[in-house]
């Protein structure tokens, strides 16, 4: 690691420790091995459990990994002097990670969370080499006997807040910063133009890629792009707050992501999606504490277990549109709500979804093409 790019993992549990002293961020199906890993019982006054957490951005104070950092701080909240708590910032998205999270093993990290989609194959393989480290992998889909993955549903947030924005435009025209063009992010662009076109099915939408979670600039200029193309309301699948500071600028509306953002645009914030780790990673923890944890499970959390939901929304939003995303929300807890139910059509007019036909997960999870609404083709990811 570089002093410049990433925290000593040492320092940063000393760190954690003292702050917690003084205060007391998808493929096939992986055929999964038997968990026959040995249990780790924690006991109340033993060594505290090590656990490191690989951020993909800087933690900051909004968007994926500060949502995730709010997640670790829940876990120290909830278990105090039983655990121990790190992580390292900027990791990168690619097989470079896999140094980081190696180290984090041999350092004595015990379960060790790595926070986003690219860092799926560096896991697998340092988690074959560290049978008796436990790993999570979020957002990824392949699974071993000592590594599970988890995901928030953002789909469900993204729909709520194309509601909203169906309901507010005035020129029918969406734009959406997209990150990375892997399933999870074409899935919230579809679910938000699906939203707005429950209000209006004239609707669309239009995508400006920037190939990357985090860069500000590029965030900046793409949704400069999709305003001056004649977007008034901006969605974002990228991880900084410049969507919504460009919307402010410009004098358009836009929406937060992963986190409350309405700071950073008080005047153009129309809501923002926001994740709730929290109740993920303190029962992740608690397994592992009760020797109860085990690998080769998948966990796909939202609005039903209070993983994600649409927040501070704006207070010009009409009335009657805040009781509809009141109803989703219930909807979606009580299972009497569903958003993928056709007919849905791809942007080609391909059926993707029959009439009445409901949307498995394998099914979200494989999307690669835009819903009929969103212009463009989605783009070959190298």
């Amino acid at each position: 690691m570089t002093d410049l790019q990433k925290r000593p993992l040492f320092k940063l549990a000393a760190l954690s420790a003292v702050a917690a002293a003084a205060l007391a961020g998808c493929g096939k199906k992986e055929e999964h091995a038997p968990a026959s890993l040995p249990t780790v019982f924690v006991p109340a006054g033993s060594e505290p459990l090590k656990i490191a957490f690989a951020y993909v951005g800087p933690v900051g104070d909004a968007g994926w990994t500060y949502a995730h950092d709010k997640g670790r701080k829940a876990v120290e909240a909830e278990f105090g002097e039983r655990v121990v708590t790190s992580f390292v910032e900027n990791v990168p998205d690619s097989a470079d990670a896999g140094r980081i999270i190696r180290d984090m093993a041999e350092q004595g990290q015990q379960l060790i969370f790595g926070t986003t989609f690219g860092y799926m194959a560096p896991m697998r393989k340092v988690a074959s080499d560290f049978k008796d480290v436990k790993f999570e992998h979020a957002t990824g889909s392949k699974t071993a006997a000592n590594l599970r993955t988890y995901d928030s549903r953002t789909y469900e947030g993204a729909y709520m807040a194309g509601v909203v924005a169906g309901s507010m435009t005035l020129s029918g025209q969406l734009g959406v910063v997209g990150s990375v063009p892997i399933p999870e992010v074409i899935r919230n662009i579809n679910s938000f133009t699906l939203g707005a076109q429950s209000v209006n099915p004239k609707i669309s939408t239009k995508v400006v890629w920037v190939n990357e979670w985090f860069n500000p600039p590029k965030e900046t200029e793409a949704a400069t792009t999709l305003i001056n193309g004649g977007a008034d309301i901006l969605f974002q699948n990228t991880d900084s707050s410049a969507v919504l500071q460009t919307a402010e600028k410009m004098g358009k509306r836009a929406f937060g992501w992963d986190s409350d953002m309405s700071a950073y645009g008080p005047k153009a914030h129309l809501a923002s999606v926001a994740i709730n780790w929290g109740p993920y990673y303190i029962k992740a923890v608690r397994e592992v504490l009760d020797g109860q944890w085990r690998g080769g499970t998948s966990a796909w959390w939202g609005v039903k277990e209070g993983a994600i939901d649409l927040v501070s929304i704006a207070a010009d939003v009409p009335a009657d549109t805040q009781k509809r995303i009141g109803e989703v929300r219930a909807g979606l807890k009580d299972g009497t709500f569903v958003i993928w139910k056709g007919p849905i059509t791809d942007s080609t007019g391909k059926e993707l979804l029959a009439r009445g036909a409901v949307a498995d997960d394998k099914f979200l999870r494989g999307l690669k093409t835009y819903v009929a609404g969103v212009e463009g083709k989605v783009p070959i990811r190298h």
